[in-house]
């Protein structure tokens, strides 16, 4: 193990809508080849309440102080689930970031549209990303093959858990950082800064589509590298 002697050594990836816990695996192998004891929630995606629920359960399973992590509306559920008493900091990659009392839906609001991110929604309520645009909307700078592949094994979300809001946003008080890329087509570039910004985060940036939790593993384990060696001491 080369962790720094005293950080924590707990992570738990949180995944976004329309993926499922896999695409994580990338991000997996750099952290616990470096030691680090690793925990993938795999969100239903059914509700806000049933995300929320699966996260605090993994986060029941830890040993010790943990970093919580999530990617896209996965920021939405760490937000919420990071009060657990075991969470000592909070990394948002390519995230939402709401603030207690407010939906991910109202986070939208006053920035620009994304017309490349695509999201078809059924009869039932539960939408996907469109088949034609996933790759230009989700992962443009992931390979053919593994945009496809994460096109093709997509977890329909359930699209009103964007209307439910947070109770308390745990970034008031556990510390922060955010990683996203400047090419993300899900998000405005200014929306992503400003929720970022407001949760007091340490922000890194890097050329990389909505995926960069698969396209740039290396950024986004470094970030969470940094979190784990910091976050006791910025919470003291």
């Amino acid at each position: 193990m080369d962790t720094t002697a005293g950080a924590i050594r707990n992570v738990v990836l949180v995944h976004g809508a329309f993926a499922d816990g896999s695409g994580w695996r990338p991000v997996h192998n750099l952290l616990t080849r470096r030691g680090y004891r690793v925990s993938i929630v795999q969100n239903p995606l059914t509700s806000f309440d049933d995300d929320v629920a699966a996260t605090r359960r993994v986060l029941d399973r830890q040993d010790g102080p943990t970093v919580l992590v999530g990617h896209s509306w996965g920021g939405t559920v760490i937000t919420e689930a990071g009060g657990h008493d075991k969470v000592a900091g909070l990394v948002y990659v390519a995230a939402l970031i709401p603030d207690s009392g407010q939906t991910s839906g109202e986070q939208y609001e006053g920035f620009a549209a994304t017309p490349d991110f695509v999201i078809d929604i059924g009869e039932d309520g539960f939408g996907v990303l469109d088949h034609d645009t996933f790759k230009t909307g989700f992962a443009a700078d992931a390979t053919d093959a593994e945009a496809a592949f994460m096109r093709d094994s997509q977890v329909p979300v359930n699209m009103s858990v964007f209307a439910q809001p947070v109770t308390r946003a745990a970034w008031h008080d556990k510390p922060s950082w955010a990683v996203y890329g400047t090419e993300d087509k899900a998000f405005d570039q200014a929306m992503l800064t400003h929720m970022a910004e407001r949760a007091g985060a340490t922000i890194t940036t890097v050329p990389g589509s909505h995926a960069v939790y698969l396209t740039q593993a290396e950024t986004v384990a470094e970030v969470i590298v940094r979190a784990a060696e910091n976050a006791l001491v910025a919470s003291a």
